[in-house]
């Protein structure tokens, strides 16, 4: 074996990975994130259709904070894999170093906003008192474990930027049955103790954070050898920082964009009554299982991408992004379809309220609509954030997030009287106009004008 063939070997490992070791580790753990959302809400609809209402926009503004922690571990699965598909193994280690230290500062302060002020933030959806009580409840117990939900984001995208997504898929494993089995005993009043109901939820999800934050950094020493101290946190690397945000703040204003977009179109749905209200949060979750898939491939396709990038093999990307948009379009609408079709009994599972399921059967058959749409954006905007195209994305969001889906919203489900499925439709018009522009965007080459990582970064 010649010298060179043995300097390209690290470069192999990491560009040679198959899509598929990557994506079954990430799509079991996606569907245990689901999983867990889905039962919570379960359960707490046959405690009480306000405490599930409560939790659920409670949840939409926590979604929030973790966006802002996102800027950063987003920044951070981009840049360690194009430097390790670049065999700049030096640098990814110290990218590591310095999103950890970064976002456990992030984390103390978003903790800190959500505890103080979470009744303040809660008062824009204009809710029913009860279910103001539920959501300010979840909302304060919750957020005070942010940090630590900010800090597991780092580590969990250090690892899945090295490969190490089993290992992550395997905490999540854990932690979900810490979650469920408290959600069981704080409604259910097992083994002797109370029912607390939506404290004892909130308390739950503290404990498994505290867990998983625990069990990524014993992985983090284990399989990369990286150990945190206290320098990490108050020395941060000024250039590594200044990257991950050049990075990481176009990237996740996408998606701080859509939830914030997606708070205003509560307080639409929450003017139409509880029944509307309920009805949204029990599809939201049932809608998830409709881009589960998608969204594990996409995360795979993504950090595939992000290597073939830096290692400068461009058609291999392009060809990536392309296949992965077919099979994610294909398994998303077949998904959806057959939601569709057992709407009714599907929403029976959580209520056996009339009102809501009428409010929500025809919702289900516009997911259907919406899915394929939803699948070309998931896909191929996270596809051009790896390449380095980090601002398309975000620009194209705000103008189709608020200029179509939040203004259709009001003129269909408000004005015009279509109530929760109008704001479901405007949505799909949204999410398939969306597609398009990142089809077009990927089939453009944008890397071909810009490269993230340029040659020079080379000899730092």
């Amino acid at each position: 074996m010649t010298a060179q063939t043995k300097q390209t070997n690290p470069i192999n490992k990491y560009q040679e990975q198959t899509l598929f070791s990557i994506t079954w580790p990430l799509f079991i753990e996606l569907s245990l994130h689901m999983a867990l959302g889905i039962i919570a809400t379960f359960m707490l609809s046959h405690y009480s259709d306000n405490a599930a209402a409560g939790v659920g926009v409670a949840n939409q503004l926590l979604s929030i904070f973790i966006l802002v922690f996102n800027i950063t571990s987003v920044g951070a699965t981009i840049l360690i894999g194009q430097n390790l598909g670049a065999n700049r193994f030096k640098q990814a280690r110290r990218l590591a170093r310095s999103a950890f230290g970064f976002n456990f500062w992030i984390g103390i302060i978003m903790a800190t906003v959500a505890f103080l002020f979470g009744e303040q933030l809660l008062a824009f959806y204009g809710l029913d008192e009860n279910v103001h009580h539920y959501a300010l409840t979840f909302l304060k117990i919750t957020g005070i474990s942010l940090f630590l939900e900010s800090v597991a984001l780092v580590f969990s995208a250090v690892l899945r930027s090295h490969g190490h997504t089993k290992e992550t898929m395997i905490v999540t494993v854990f932690m979900n049955l810490i979650s469920v089995g408290g959600n069981i005993i704080a409604i259910k009043g097992l083994f002797g103790f109370p029912i607390t109901g939506v404290v004892g939820v909130s308390w739950a999800i503290v404990i498994a954070r505290v867990f998983v934050v625990i069990a990524l950094y014993f992985l983090l020493i284990k399989k990369l050898s990286i150990i945190l101290n206290l320098k990490d946190i108050f020395h941060l690397h000024k250039k590594d920082i200044k990257d991950l945000l050049e990075i990481g703040i176009p990237s996740a204003g996408e998606n701080m964009s859509y939830q914030f977009s997606q708070i205003v179109m509560t307080g639409f749905v929450a003017s139409l009554g509880a029944a509307s209200l309920a009805a949204r949060v029990y599809i939201l979750n049932i809608s998830m299982l409709c881009y589960l898939f998608t969204l594990a491939i996409a995360q795979g396709t993504q950090l595939l991408v992000a290597r073939y990038i830096g290692g400068r093999q461009y058609d291999r990307a392009l060809k990536r992004g392309i296949t992965t948009l077919k099979i994610a379009m294909l398994a998303s609408f077949a998904t959806s379809l057959l939601i569709a079709l057992i709407g009714e009994p599907l929403l029976r599972v959580f209520t056996d309220n009339p009102e809501i399921i009428a409010v929500g059967v025809p919702v289900l058959w516009a997911v259907a609509f919406i899915e394929p749409g939803r699948a070309m954006n998931i896909v191929l905007m996270g596809s051009l954030k790896s390449a380095g195209d980090v601002r398309f994305p975000v620009v194209i969001g705000i103008i189709c997030m608020w200029g179509i889906a939040v203004l259709f919203s009001y003129l269909f489900g408000i004005m015009w009287g279509l109530g929760l499925l109008g704001v479901w439709i405007a949505q799909g018009m949204d999410e398939w106009v969306r597609g398009f522009f990142a089809m077009k965007r990927w089939y453009s080459k944008p890397w071909e004008r810009k490269v993230l990582l340029h040659e020079e970064k080379a000899n730092i």
